[in-house]
């Protein structure tokens, strides 16, 4: 399996980060993309990619919750980043209305200048969009046959969102809200609505442990090596075999980064 966005910089992971790798391995992860959502987390991602080439790779943007500190030398500096072989999107990028962070204007903003910087280097990108989904489809809409690939990391939309997605030719990325009994059950219905070939599965590590776990940690940290129990939700969710979702969500996954 592929974990197509875990947040291994987080300082959570500093005491035992090559355990974490260790775990995702022997659950079968054996590929995983680190996200970036500031620029100092770009900068860890990209280090630990280079001490763990073919396993780990990255991403180069600023979170929507951060829009508002980026500066031309921020922007500079993750163009410079994106040239790095490890790092295979960029993002992530888009919109949160949810928390509003960033002033909404401001998030605006920074969501084109990614795409423009996609769009001049045709790379990947990685976005996230919580409870915006109407602005954030027509800023995309304008701009989408600019850019190659795209995908909407961690959806956790209802069916008008997912579709608007799917029409603009969107990669779906779910994660373990789907094993969330209170708030992710209408991503199950939703989730046989994606083609095979634009679903991708991730943790969001350390956020979002997944709640079918038999056994949960003590210290709730979510890590990749649950991707699996997202995994087995996809595919009860799809009526699929569990390895075949692993191998279908895999293979997406290494033509989306080129892995």
């Amino acid at each position: 399996m592929i974990d197509i966005g875990a947040n291994l910089a987080h300082d959570t992971f500093d005491s035992d980060r090559e355990q974490v790798l260790e775990r995702a391995a022997e659950q079968g992860v054996m590929q995983m993309i680190v996200t970036g959502s500031t620029l100092e987390s770009c900068q860890k991602g990209l280090q630990l990619a280079g001490k763990h080439p073919g396993i780990l790779f990255t991403t180069a943007g600023v979170h929507p919750h951060h829009a508002d500190e980026i500066t031309s030398s921020t922007l500079t500096s993750i163009l410079d980043l994106a040239d790095q072989p490890h790092v295979r999107a960029i993002g992530e990028s888009g919109l949160d209305f949810f928390r509003d962070f960033s002033p909404r204007p401001v998030q605006e903003k920074v969501f084109v200048q990614h795409i423009e910087m996609a769009s001049s280097l045709a790379m990947p990108l990685f976005l996230h969009e919580r409870d915006a989904y109407r602005r954030f489809s027509d800023i995309l809409k304008a701009h989408r046959t600019d850019l190659t690939q795209v995908v909407v990391h961690c959806f956790t939309g209802d069916r008008t969102a997912l579709f608007s997605y799917l029409d603009l030719d969107c990669h779906i990325g779910i994660t373990g809200w789907i094993c969330d009994e209170r708030r992710g059950t209408h991503l199950i219905p939703l989730v046989p609505n994606i083609p095979a070939d634009r679903l991708m599965i991730e943790t969001d590590a350390p956020y979002l442990l997944p709640r079918n776990l038999e056994s949960k940690p003590k210290n709730r940290r979510n890590e990749p090596c649950y991707l699996p129990f997202v995994c087995r939700a996809v595919a009860a969710a799809t009526n699929r075999s569990k390895e075949e979702v692993a191998r279908q969500t895999s293979d997406t996954a290494r033509d989306f980064f080129g892995l």
